[in-house]
């Protein structure tokens, strides 16, 4: 999966130009980014690609420097399993969201 890494998103884009897997994150405090949404298009779920798409995206914001909070449920149950990024999760911010996106 060719992965196009931008500020704010990563994603895929069929050979029509059309994006088929997405992940944004916007900023959300100085240093920290919000996981607020993620896509993988119907054709390609059930695949493991979500799973691909979020270490992708996580590897990225640690190379750019960043913390992260996750609001996108997806993110949210991805990050519980996922321990090997708590590294990168600003857990106070966290804490300050509603209780659905407590990781």
């Amino acid at each position: 999966m060719n992965f196009i890494y931008e500020p704010n998103k990563v994603y895929v884009e069929n050979e029509e130009g059309k994006t088929i897997v997405l992940a944004t994150f916007p900023a959300y405090s100085a240093g920290t980014v919000v996981i607020n949404h993620t896509f993988v298009d119907p054709t390609l779920r059930g695949q493991g690609v979500a799973s691909k798409l979020m270490y992708a995206t996580c590897e990225h914001i640690k190379k750019l420097g960043l913390k992260v909070v996750a609001t996108c449920p997806y993110a949210v149950v991805w990050f519980k399993r996922h321990h090997e990024f708590d590294d990168i999760i600003n857990l106070e911010e966290q804490a300050k969201l509603s209780p659905e996106c407590q990781i």
